[in-house]
């Protein structure tokens, strides 16, 4: 029993801490953040389970954590409950998660195999509270030329799209900005935030929304003002990014990129205030495909990891 009580006394302080610190945050500064700092450990190297993520997120001060289909499934709905109750006890909210299903190029008997497969994990996500996953839309093919691949995920987000609506969940559409990305195939695809409303707008799906990316928004010559045209609505979840110093726009190499607020190349100061002015509401993590961050050990590259995200956090608070 005295265990239990100080289990819920930690839990508690933990909670009225990062409570303290979000309320901190947003009512300094420039404005009233709504978006969260997400720990999304794939993303930087860090491999661990749901409840990994909640001590890691507790330690080093990350508000929001990704929910993993792979664990959610598995739960029984009791195991939900209390996972959804621990979180609340630590202040924590869940951030954004990848869709299982693949909206690009395949053969159609294997989208609608991964289509069908969609509905556990959405029942999942519903039962946890999750609300926002997310896909990307590769900017490139060999084979289909841009109407046509344009018709293909116009179809394929729709449907994609109304399984997820169906459990309350929005989804989310990233584009990828690079040029030396959209040059690779014979055909360029959608690799602007315009080319990617247009899609969303010919998909047709209320729930579907932009996935922005400070690397991308920066490698397409994008704009605090593309941003400002928006509406907090219209985003689902962001990524936080620098780049290489010292290497052109149009030679920047998708996988090689630096953590938030490192080199200044990328105006992340910028980025992120547009997000406040719009009301952005959703998590924002870090996506810097770092060999170093992945060589460190899990402590070192979270704490690299927070620290960089604070440093850019300060810029608008």
């Amino acid at each position: 029993m005295k265990q239990a009580t100080r289990r819920e006394f930690m839990l508690s302080a933990a909670a009225a801490a990062m409570a303290a610190r979000v309320a901190g945050a947003q009512d300094s500064g420039k404005g009233k953040r709504k978006f969260t700092i997400a720990l999304v450990g794939g993303a930087i190297g860090v491999q661990g389970t749901i409840r990994q993520q909640l001590d890691w997120a507790t330690k080093y001060g990350f508000e929001s954590i990704e929910p993993k289909h792979g664990e959610l499934v598995g739960m029984s709905g009791g195991e939900i409950n209390e996972l959804k109750a621990e979180m609340d006890e630590r202040g924590l909210q869940w951030a954004v998660t990848g869709a299982p299903v693949n909206i690009r190029e395949q053969s159609d008997d294997a989208f609608a195999t991964q289509l069908s497969g969609l509905e556990a994990p959405a029942k999942a996500w519903q039962a946890a509270g999750v609300t926002r996953v997310k896909s990307a839309v590769m900017s490139f093919s060999q084979d289909l030329n841009y109407l046509d691949n344009f018709r293909l995920h116009t179809d394929r987000i729709r449907r994609a799209g109304k399984v997820l609506d169906g459990y309350g969940l929005r989804f989310g559409l990233e584009y990828l900005g690079p040029k030396t990305l959209w040059t690779l195939g014979r055909h360029s695809f959608v690799h602007s935030m315009a080319e990617t409303r247009e899609l969303i707008a010919a998909a047709g799906q209320d729930n579907v929304a932009l996935v922005l990316d400070s690397w991308h928004w920066y490698c397409a010559r994008e704009s605090v003002d593309d941003i400002l045209a928006l509406e907090g609505k219209d985003v689902i979840s962001c990524d936080l990014n620098d780049a290489p110093a010292g290497v052109d726009i149009d030679a920047q190499i998708d996988n090689r990129r630096k953590l938030p607020a490192t080199t200044g190349v990328i105006d992340d100061k910028g980025f992120l205030d547009a997000l406040i002015q719009i009301g952005f509401d959703g998590s924002i993590m870090a996506e810097p495909f770092s060999d170093e961050l992945y060589a460190m050990d899990d402590d070192e590259a979270l704490k690299r990891t927070i620290d960089a995200m604070k440093k850019a956090f300060a810029l608008v608070e």
